[in-house]
């Protein structure tokens, strides 16, 4: 095959008020601000952009994919997020016993109820400390 697509460059979700939205990632999940023009506002998640875009009818916020992101430890990620207001659905648990990790993830949403995710790729056996 000649061609294919690979890498990702960006990812948009719409908020319903950019301000609140931009604190949020910013100060709450701690992503590097890369600029603001008007009511879009974009983010690094290593080498992925994400474009935040306030629609013009707050009522009106599609929502998007679930966005997971990768964690060295998600106890110690749940911890630190949860001290910051966030509240969880649910535990960290077992998603997949792969051949070589284990996958375990834990879902949150941001304040315009967009599913977000913290995953972890654990070591064989790892089961994490509790709360």
């Amino acid at each position: 095959m000649a061609f294919a697509l690979n890498r990702l460059g960006q990812i948009a979700l719409q908020v319903a008020n950019i301000d609140r939205a931009e604190t949020f990632y910013r100060d709450v999940l701690g992503l590097r601000r890369l600029y603001r023009f008007g009511t879009l506002s974009f983010f690094d998640c290593q080498g992925v952009r994400l474009m935040i875009e306030e629609v013009n009818e707050p009522g009106h916020v599609n929502r998007a994919s679930p966005l997971y992101f990768t964690v060295a430890d998600i106890t110690l990620a749940v911890r630190e997020l949860t001290a910051l207001s966030v509240v969880f659905a649910d535990a960290p648990h077992l998603i997949a016993r792969m051949d070589d990790h284990d996958l375990w993830m834990t879902f949150f949403a941001d304040p315009d109820g967009h599913i977000l995710a913290l995953m972890q790729e654990a070591p064989k056996g790892f089961v994490p400390s509790p709360a």
